[in-house]
């Protein structure tokens, strides 16, 4: 039996990779811009942070964590998402000493245990930035700008946003007993999981996409209609910061999100392109999510993309990678006697700064022109035992097959200066 990745992985070929190292050479440009320093967190964590952070009623707690003891009889769980631990190491480490607020983002594995599908997988990837320390509406726009800012650099369009507010702990107890009042006549028409949330969390079966919870919750009372006035404000202030950005954005009643740590703005980057995974970017405030670690009350906000589900759409509308993977010189040596030359000037061309290539089949002339083309090769030098006695090498430029003679002792700088021309029209 052939060894298979595991079900809901991915391998990131050569040829595909290219464009997965954009995705995130953009969104470190864009981050910086911002203000935003990166920050790298294990990609495991005590299960305890996981429990009190995320909540435990939503699917990634009771039903998709990978978690895991070892000799000292701790629990362990790969992380299934980022936040908790972006908190966590902003309080280990007191960071909530530094200028506030402390602006920081990531780029890291996340892992779910889930019925792959497409845009959704086991292991997938995550960018993310957090803002932690102030309760300022213009950051909960800055999120979202930034987000949709990092899609459009990449060249996608064709997307919605969605937003809502879901209140705080002085409002949302009144909206969930309104939510309870709506649902409790219908309670046995919702799916098993649903009336389980329905004491616990009744947002969550807003949530819920099983068709008889989604036409339950048609009709449930708005939370935006029980904001208390902070709350309002704060919205509104949202609100009118996307409209001087001149942000398209659409009022979703039934947004909550999927993790109990969310206050007062939610918002979601929805693709038209995808398919049923449709959220390429999503985020809101945690307000409560540091003091509920064991710091602080203190304000917070962020947001997440699922680099996989970008890179899909990214494929499907045809966007490559800027960077070009053809080599600058593919070196051809005829003969044994001039193999160790043409090492050596294969290595002093990759020291003074190009991509280069060789042969190492010991294949005939042709062949190594053959795969020079294949690698989309811009010059091939060619050295056999003639051009060897008479110290020179022959240069062919494989856009117009022009091939000139060039001493050995100039072959490096003839060859440095001409890669870097721009190509000819």
């Amino acid at each position: 039996m052939k060894i298979k990745a595991p079900r809901g992985t991915i391998d990131f070929l050569p040829g595909r990779i290219e464009l997965w190292q954009y995705i995130q050479e953009v969104s470190r440009e864009v981050f910086s811009r911002y203000g935003y320093a990166e920050i790298n967190t294990p990609i495991f964590e005590y299960t305890e942070l996981f429990l009190r952070g995320i909540g435990d009623t939503t699917d990634v707690v009771s039903k998709q964590m990978y978690t895991f003891t070892v000799k000292d009889d701790k629990s362990y769980t790969l992380r299934p998402e980022g936040t908790a631990s972006v908190v966590r190491s902003y309080l280990e480490h007191g960071l909530g000493a530094a200028p506030q607020p402390v602006k920081l983002f990531y780029i890291g594995p996340i892992f779910r245990h889930e019925r792959p599908q497409k845009g959704r997988y086991r292991q997938f990837h995550q960018l993310g930035a957090e803002a932690i320390g102030s309760q300022d509406p213009a950051l909960d726009a800055e999120m979202i700008v930034m987000s949709m800012e990092i899609l459009q650099k990449l060249g996608l369009g064709n997307f919605l946003v969605n937003i809502n507010s879901i209140g705080c702990p002085v409002c949302r107890p009144t909206y969930r007993q309104a939510l309870r009042d709506h649902i409790s006549p219908s309670l046995a028409k919702v799916c098993p999981t649903c009336q389980e949330r329905f004491e616990k969390n009744p947002l969550r079966i807003l949530d819920c996409k099983i068709a008889a919870c989604k036409e339950v919750a048609d009709g449930a009372p708005k939370s935006i209609d029980y904001l208390c006035p902070e709350c309002q404000t704060h919205y509104a202030q949202v609100c009118e910061y996307l409209d001087a950005f001149k942000i398209t954005y659409r009022q979703n009643d039934l947004l909550v999100r999927g993790l109990d740590y969310y206050t007062k703005t939610v918002y979601e980057v929805e693709s038209l392109d995808l398919g049923a995974q449709s959220a390429l970017s999503g985020g809101g405030r945690y307000d409560g999510l540091v003091a509920e670690l064991g710091g602080p009350a203190t304000p917070a906000v962020g947001f997440a993309s699922g680099m996989e589900r970008i890179l899909l759409v990214l494929e499907e509308q045809g966007i490559k990678s800027p960077h070009s993977t053809a080599v600058d010189v593919f070196v051809i040596s005829l003969g044994d006697a001039v193999r160790t030359q043409a090492l050596v000037i294969t290595q002093q061309l990759r020291q003074a700064g190009l991509k280069v290539e060789t042969d190492y089949l010991g294949r005939s002339m042709k062949s190594q022109m053959k795969q020079a083309d294949r690698l989309g090769a811009k010059y091939v030098l060619i050295l056999g035992e003639d051009e060897l006695a008479k110290g020179v090498v022959q240069v062919r430029d494989m856009q117009d097959s022009a091939q000139t003679e060039v001493p050995l002792s100039q072959v490096v700088d003839r060859l440095s200066q001409n890669a870097q021309q721009p190509a000819k029209a």
